[in-house]
């Protein structure tokens, strides 16, 4: 709805190794990276990167995420490796994100420093190994989960040290519902995988 679909048909124009995959209504955060990951499956990529398009990421370290790749299997964009490295956050964002990373790695004992990044590279193989219809996390939740069942896939992640930059425009969305949707699945996640239920 903020016309970013009709940027992107027009930069087609110029670029033909640019794709638009278009959905009918607003589904949530999960099922766009779900829907995502399957167009990869489909065509035949050996690699997902996943990052924010307001540039709070930083394409330059595109490259070095890359070449890690060939060392693992999923190279995370960590905003907790070598220190706190954000800029531009209100300090009750900071507290509650890192917070949760520390929930996060205590509950499901995920060896993450930043469980809940979106700026992440995947090893398609690797993907495919996680059965999509059975994630049930839709919110910023759904980073950890995808995180965690590759962890019990491969065991095998690599953090590469990033500047997260606040976006200059919009506004992020942190609503009560997603925080809740957070504590909840995490404890859900690390129940099933006690009880040897998470498929």
């Amino acid at each position: 709805p903020d016309g970013t679909s009709d940027i992107v048909k027009r930069e087609q124009k110029l670029y033909k190794n640019v794709f638009l995959l278009q959905r009918e209504g607003k589904e949530g955060l999960g099922r766009a990276y779900i829907a995502a990951f399957q167009w990869a499956f489909h065509h035949d990529y050996d690699a997902v990167v996943t990052m924010d398009c307001d540039f709070s990421h930083d394409p330059k370290e595109l490259p070095f995420m890359v070449e890690k790749l060939s060392q693992t299997n999923c190279v995370i964009g960590s905003r907790y490796t070598g220190g706190i490295r954000i800029i531009n956050w209100p300090i009750y964002r900071l507290i509650l994100s890192y917070s949760a990373s520390i929930y996060i790695r205590w509950v499901l004992g995920l060896p993450i420093l930043d469980p809940t990044g979106g700026f992440n590279c995947y090893r398609v193989s690797t993907l495919k190994k996680i059965p999509m219809d059975k994630i049930f996390s839709n919110g910023y939740c759904f980073q950890a989960e995808i995180k965690y069942r590759i962890w019990l896939a491969e065991k095998s992640f690599l953090e590469h040290p990033i500047i997260f930059s606040e976006r200059c425009h919009g506004q992020s969305k942190m609503a009560v519902n997603i925080i809740s949707e957070g504590v909840i699945n995490i404890l859900k996640l690390r129940l099933l995988s006690l009880f040897k239920l998470l498929v």
